[in-house]
């Protein structure tokens, strides 16, 4: 079914060459059915304004700027997956003023983005995702940063099956598991999880009326 499926979206040369490299490089990048996936959202809800964490070699980045109307903001903590992003970038012709590739922690730059000013949070694993408190801390800063309405998708949270294992214990399925139970709890988000490649988790920010509307 994963073939068939990924046959529907096949990707250009310059998406197969970026991910390419990172294969060569060891860095990773969305698999073809979560990038299809998360373009498709960002066209279903007219999202314009995108922030990525975990750029990888652009491949996720190709996906969503070959949407027009799509900004992008794309942050990881290492030089080298900026540099080969921006490669791909231009490669695929790509105005320098629809991006900007953003080198540094998480948690830092994260914390100094506008309050409701972004549609789309898209967080991929980069490596800064073994910190326990990492995804659990990044969510409150993205809540606020996303209008009411806007989505984040976070890519790989099921850690191909680990998560739904409970004799995994490591540090990284832990850290997903708080995650997955941050989200569900409460009523600032309205959660899908999806077993999709490593697993898919889709949430909608909802808004103060409709958060009242629920309890």
């Amino acid at each position: 079914m994963s073939a068939f499926s990924e046959s529907l979206v096949p990707e250009s040369e310059v998406i197969s060459a970026a991910r390419s490299r990172g294969e060569e490089l060891g860095i990773a990048n969305p698999p073809r059915l979560t990038a299809a996936l998360t373009r498709f959202l960002v066209e279903l809800i007219g999202g314009s304004s995108i922030v990525e964490v975990g750029t990888g070699t652009g491949v996720g980045g190709l996906y969503l700027l070959d949407l027009p109307e799509v900004n992008l903001t794309s942050i990881d903590a290492e030089m080298a997956q900026a540099k080969a992003a921006r490669r791909a970038f231009e490669d695929a012709g790509i105005p320098a003023t629809r991006y900007r590739l953003i080198t540094g922690t998480t948690k830092e730059v994260i914390g100094k983005l506008a309050d409701e000013s972004y549609d789309i949070f898209i967080m991929r694993q980069t490596s800064e995702s073994k910190d326990s408190d990492y995804l659990v801390d990044a969510l409150d800063q993205i809540h606020r940063s996303l209008r009411p309405g806007g989505l984040v998708i976070l890519d790989g949270i099921l850690g191909g099956g680990k998560v739904a294992d409970p004799t995994q214990r490591d540090d990284l399925s832990l850290s997903r598991r708080e995650a997955i139970r941050a989200i569900r709890s409460g009523s600032k988000w309205r959660p899908l999880l999806l077993p999709l490649d490593e697993g898919v988790m889709v949430a909608i920010k909802v808004s103060h009326d409709d958060s009242r509307d629920d309890r």
